[in-house]
């Protein structure tokens, strides 16, 4: 069969093409020059659609693609030409495109029919960037290291920064997550997160126009024992030896192999989006879960300035949002941290989108025959643990291998190759920790959905017990569960399987490195704190507030604040005047050292209080005490001149009086 050599990616240009790509506002677009192309792939239509962005990449015919991979270099020409087991993969999305290259790779005839690869069966749309985490990329290396490279350096890395559990009312950290030691360890590249639409495009390029068949939609098939053939939606037949279903949770393949039946409803609905927003933290923290009880909510760096986050609440199916999404998400998160009220708020009403999460239980049986499925068609899984299309990157990997040895044997031997023991081997070495990662991701859901930080939470009558502030057991519980399990588990899913890969050699890059400082954050969460590069601003909260504007704290270490009612001609650094009855003269002063900001109060005679995770505490005259973000701190009793601490990127415009620096509060 023809490939494809493309010598110049960058060369290429956005043209049209019977390959459309719609660009959805929520979804980043930027990409490496690498990848800002398509491809002319064979459909039933070559007219453009109003609304899609379509691409051509010119194609030099008989040329045979080139790989780096060692497992590719071992097979020249005349092997290739040996190989006539012809391969038929229902479904386009990234398990059925990464063991297309797979099977390819080994000399395989390929076909890939797929419904719609603009969309990726409209799962672009709903699901945003992808993670690919270690093993999953370590996978990839194994079968194309060349596109393994154009997936690493499009993505973005979050693996190499602080990443974790933390209470998504405080916003304090629960427990931290190490995903860089197990990777660096085990010489693997670090996790990282790329657009879904980029990866596919990515994929298949190297997979090759003459390969895909796209708007060809698998219906049903027909396996003789000998060969089995595909029924296409159009009435088209092709036959082939396997029949692989990647075609997702809603398989089709899988239906006609084991008959209907109904996916399983986790019991949480998700809305997402993407916002342009860059939190203050986004040098030391990666991605974040924020635990609630009946929802929870996660939030990612993607790059480009992007954050991409998902919000879950339990209730039945097919829910709508009458007053629109982002009304209701505010509602339902009302009372939350500022890191995920401040996303909701940057995300525009459009680009929130929300969906019913399903799964399905992995079964003993993935085929039948010369039939066998990969991916979401047997074992859809929750998001919880960003394992399913690492899973299915696996299973492409796996099946390949498997299929390539039956036929290595079949060469030997001098027999015809038995596809079906291949597939049969398949199954059998993907089974065990495709369940056991399932069953991880749903148990994620339920520790995510039933946390509670207190005493009373979710007990109605007796939720007054919340203002006591006792730890729950369960939390306490839970999180000395984590901290021995989190690291075996992390060392297993992620590096798990990275002995069985053949073809790749185990190193690091030397591009996927850690701050120095990220096992000081992992153990002290000051450190981490003190890590923050942004700006810190008093910002006025209550009803009743007789400040109107946020106040710019300065990390001069010579330049204190001093807050008060009147304005004192002899500080030396800047005088905040609030005209509060409660306010003293000279009632407090905020400084800048070793990298935090301390609040002092100087005797004043209603008070100086810090509102810090729930617990409000008096602070002690002239003693320094440390300011936090997301702490209020009030001046005086009445709550009229109550502020909250926040760290941004963006600074908000703030009044300041040109008469020695004073920041009037009126």
């Amino acid at each position: 069969m023809a490939a494809t050599l493309f010598q110049k990616p960058s060369a290429f240009l956005f043209t049209g093409t019977q390959f459309p790509v719609s660009i959805s506002k929520c979804l980043p677009i930027e990409s490496t020059p690498c990848i800002h192309c398509n491809y002319h792939f064979r459909s039933k239509a070559s007219n453009q659609k109003k609304g899609l962005l379509q691409v051509k990449a010119t194609v030099t015919a008989g040329t045979q693609s080139v790989s780096t991979s060692s497992e590719k270099n071992e097979i020249d020409g005349n092997q290739l030409e040996k190989k006539k087991l012809r391969i038929l993969v229902a479904g386009g999305g990234i398990g059925g495109l990464v063991f297309a290259l797979a099977a390819k790779n080994k000399g395989f005839d390929v076909l890939v029919f797929e419904k719609d690869l603009s969309a990726i069966r409209g799962e672009g749309q709903y699901r945003g960037p992808i993670q690919i985490q270690s093993n999953a990329l370590a996978a990839l290396e194994a079968i194309d290291m060349e596109v393994a490279e154009k997936v690493m350096e499009a993505g973005c890395i979050t693996g190499d920064r602080i990443n974790g559990l933390v209470d998504g009312v405080s916003g304090s950290w629960y427990i931290k997550f190490d995903t860089f030691t197990p990777a660096a360890e085990r010489g693997l590249p670090v996790t990282r997160v790329i657009s879904r639409m980029t990866l596919q495009e990515i994929l298949a390029r190297a997979v090759g126009e003459d390969i895909i068949f796209n708007e060809s939609n698998v219906v049903d098939f027909e396996d003789d024992g000998h060969k089995v053939t595909v029924v296409l939606e159009n009435g088209k037949r092709f036959v082939g030896d396997i029949l692989v279903g990647a075609d997702g949770i809603w398989s089709k393949v899988r239906t006609n192999l084991f008959g209907p039946k109904e996916a399983v409803y986790s019991g949480y609905t998700c809305y997402t989006g993407i916002a342009d927003f860059v939190p203050a933290d986004i040098e030391s923290v990666g991605y974040r879960v924020f635990l609630g009880h009946k929802q929870y909510f996660v939030s990612s760096d993607v790059g480009a300035g992007k954050m991409q986050w998902y919000a879950f609440h339990k209730e039945p199916a097919g829910g709508v949002d009458s007053n629109g999404k982002k009304e209701r998400l505010l509602k339902i998160f009302e009372g939350w941290c500022d890191n995920v009220i401040d996303l909701l708020l940057a995300t525009d009403e459009e680009e929130i989108l929300r969906r019913d999460i399903y799964d399905r239980t992995p079964s003993l049986t993935w085929g039948r025959g010369r039939v066998t499925l990969l991916g979401d068609s047997i074992h859809a899984m929750q998001p919880n643990m960003g394992q399913g299309g690492c899973m299915a990157i696996e299973d492409g990997y796996q099946l390949a291998l498997e299929i390539d040895k039956a036929w290595k044997q079949s060469v030997e031997s001098g027999t015809p190759i038995d596809a079906v023991s291949s597939l049969k081997c398949y199954e059998r070495t993907r089974r065990l920790r495709v369940a056991i990662i399932h069953g991880m991701a749903r148990m994620a859901a339920i520790m995510a959905s039933t946390y509670k930080a207190y005493l009373g939470v979710g007990l109605g009558p007796l939720s007054f017990l919340t203002k006591f502030r006792i730890p729950h057991p369960g939390r306490v519980g839970g999180r000395f569960f984590i901290d021995l399990a989190m690291p075996l588990m992390l060392s297993w899913v992620l590096g798990g399987n990275s002995s069985k890969l053949e073809g790749r050699s185990l190193s690091c890059r030397l591009s996927d490195k850690a701050s120095d400082q990220l096992q000081t954050w992992f153990e002290d969460n000051e450190a981490l704190e003190r890590a923050i590069n942004g700006e810190w601003f008093l910002f006025p909260v209550g009803n009743e507030v007789v400040a109107s504007q946020p106040i710019c704290l300065s990390r001069d270490e010579n330049k204190p604040f001093m807050i008060g009612s009147e304005k004192n001609e002899n500080f030396p650094g800047t005088s905040v005047v609030i005209p509060s009855p409660q306010v003293s003269k000279t009632h407090a002063q905020i400084g800048y050292k070793d990298g935090a900001f301390f609040l002092t109060d100087l005797q004043s005679e209603h008070g100086t209080f810090i509102d810090h995770i729930g617990r409000r505490s008096r602070v002690p005259p002239n003693v320094p005490t440390r300011v936090h973000p997301s702490d209020i701190i009030e001046f005086g009793s009445d709550n009229k001149a109550a502020f909250r601490v926040k760290v941004t990127r963006s600074p908000p415009k703030i009044a300041e009086n040109e008469e020695g620096g004073i920041l009037q509060a009126v």
